[in-house]
């Protein structure tokens, strides 16, 4: 049985249902459905049947109710929410139609349509959501539109341009956490395509990783004058063409060999085009592609006090 009392702060319920805390005071300002407890200290406390509420109205906007419709539907179904089952297969994740909307957005170079999208999707959704589930879905399907011939290169410029700005705009105001150490984050050689590495490096710097964002045409002798000059831990290069991954995991060869010390980590949707036998090699630094990959891989680095010299085992 849902535990009565208050328990969850509105930072822990943002975190735990990755909806933005203003949009839960709206929708207390607005909806008497939901009225959090409050401690002495006048902060917010929600018990594990609002929890319980919260997620079903995020569920039924996420299957295309606004939430006022959603709240109107719990009214009048009273306290048998568990037994409304209301699904269409033919309704898409509210995630997924912004990402769809803010696509066609800028494949009509409409600008102005644009920041309405991210607006909407900022005011609903947390920042980490935003970026891996909206920003993120669109990065992969500019990167397979262009890759098909599906758009110019014009538009995948443009595309990128403006999803360039935004990311790095949000960069710049998070906070950076000194105890952790510094990271570089690189494009491989002879890539263009740097959308995926910005979307890693706002992951990074989410979690408070002081990145040194170096990206897209780096020569190799730069970037080993560079990783002198900073002495990071870890290194990130993204590659996202197949033709250029041989040329890139030489080039990640020659910089582990002389900075044996480093951390290095390989990403990128060019990664589906390595053979078995190259994965298997490097199996230790490649990140994957999702989220609770990069978490997995970075968990795991920073408690090791050294890398293996794998580059040596040829």
């Amino acid at each position: 049985m849902a535990s009565p009392e208050g328990k969850y702060n509105i930072k822990a319920v943002s975190k735990m249902l990755g909806i933005q805390a203003g949009t839960l005071r709206a929708w207390e300002r607005r909806y008497s459905i939901i009225e959090p407890k409050r401690n002495e200290a006048g902060h917010r406390l929600y018990t594990d049947e609002h929890i319980y509420i919260i997620k079903w109205l995020m569920n039924k906007i996420k299957h295309g109710f606004t939430i006022s419709q959603a709240v109107d539907l719990l009214e009048h179904h009273g306290n048998k929410i568990s037994q409304i089952v209301v699904e269409s297969s033919g309704q898409k994740d509210v995630a997924m139609q912004l990402s769809d909307e803010l696509l066609s957005a800028l494949m009509s170079f409409n600008e102005r349509k644009a920041k309405e999208v991210m607006d909407r999707a900022f005011s609903l959704f947390t920042l980490e959501k935003v970026t891996i589930d909206i920003l993120g879905s669109l990065l992969v399907k500019v990167g397979d539109m262009w890759e098909n011939q599906k758009i110019t290169v014009a538009h995948e410029h443009y595309a990128s341009s403006f999803l360039k700005g935004k990311i790095g705009n949000i960069m710049f105001h998070l906070p950076v956490d000194s105890y952790l150490p510094r990271v570089i984050a690189v494009c491989g050689l002879k890539e263009t395509h740097e959308l995926g590495l910005l979307i890693f490096t706002l992951y990074l710097r989410q979690k408070g990783f002081e990145v040194i964002y170096l990206g897209e045409g780096i020569p190799p002798e730069d970037l080993d004058t560079v990783i002198r000059e900073v002495d990071p831990k870890l290194l990130f290069v993204s590659c996202t063409i197949e033709e250029h991954l041989l040329s890139t995991v030489e080039w990640i060869e020659q910089a582990a060999y002389h900075h044996p010390s480093l951390q290095i980590g390989l990403g990128g949707l060019g990664l589906e085009y390595l053979s078995n036998d190259i994965k298997t090699k490097f199996k230790d630094i490649i990140i994957g592609n999702t989220k609770t990959e990069w978490d997995q891989w970075i968990h795991q680095k920073l408690k090791e006090e050294k890398r293996p010299p794998l580059w040596s085992q040829k």
